[in-house]
């Protein structure tokens, strides 16, 4: 993780991520859309709970290589779709500095952009999102993290 970019942490649990697609979904449920595009890999587990929650059964990716994640470098279009997006719906987990979600707005145009967290450089670029979180807050996703033992307060105090 870069220190120069992020200055606050917003750590998101598996219940939060859930309520939070849950939410969306509420704001998305009198919509029809022919199928889901979850961009890789952070759209996958939203998209499979929007999926669930709409009952959407077709579901695509776009798959798409950032280098150097931390500072945002290159982008390698590793699998796109043929169409233009028209009654579809585009998940990502989050828009950060909006690179990535230019390059698959000008790819599908047409397609319905959600994500779940949006930051203020990104999100001009989406057509809806849930919540904002600053530019400067790095987001802890449930699934880069693991359980792990946390000895009890009085253990710690006597070192």
């Amino acid at each position: 993780m870069s220190t120069h970019r992020y200055h606050q942490h917003f750590t998101v649990s598996w219940d939060q991520l859930h309520r939070d697609v849950r939410e969306l979904c509420h704001r998305l449920i009198e919509r029809d859309f022919k199928g889901i595009i979850a961009i890789t890999r952070g759209g996958l587990i939203p998209a499979a709970l929007i999926a669930r929650e709409l009952n959407v059964r077709l579901i695509d990716t776009v798959c798409i290589k950032s280098y150097d994640h931390m500072d945002q470098g290159g982008l390698e279009l590793l699998k796109g779709i043929d169409h233009d997006g028209e009654g579809w719906l585009l998940v990502d987990d989050l828009v950060d500095t909006g690179r990535t979600a230019k390059a698959v707005s000008e790819m599908l145009p047409k397609a319905h952009f959600v994500t779940i967290y949006a930051k203020p450089d990104g999100k001009p670029l989406v057509d809806q999102y849930l919540t904002e979180v600053a530019q400067d807050c790095w987001i802890q996703f449930p699934w880069d993290m693991g359980v792990a033992y946390v000895e009890p307060l009085v253990d710690q105090a006597k070192r």
